[in-house]
């Protein structure tokens, strides 16, 4: 597998990812959590470091970036370490 198809680990997102991934693509918080069918408030505390969601709304989180465009990038993937990118 090739590092550029190589995805991050669940546990890896950060809250630093969570924002980039929702300003790369123009998504609000409340867009988020409604699209993960979370509450804001998880997305808010999770994008502040207040506190790491459970794994289930992590990978709803995920998912619902993944599903609007957003595809995350391992260890490696960047000269800087993970990050997110469009998907081609």
């Amino acid at each position: 597998m090739s590092t550029r198809n190589r995805t991050l680990d669940l546990k890896s997102l950060s809250p630093d990812q969570c924002r980039a991934a929702r300003a790369l693509i123009s998504m609000d918080q409340n867009a988020l959590a409604a699209a993960a069918h979370v509450s804001r408030g998880v997305v808010i505390d999770f994008e502040k470091g207040k506190r790491t969601p459970g794994p289930n709304n992590l990978a709803a989180i995920r998912a619902a970036l993944e599903q609007a465009g957003v595809t995350f990038l391992a260890d490696g993937d960047v000269a800087t370490g993970p990050g997110v990118a469009l998907k081609p």
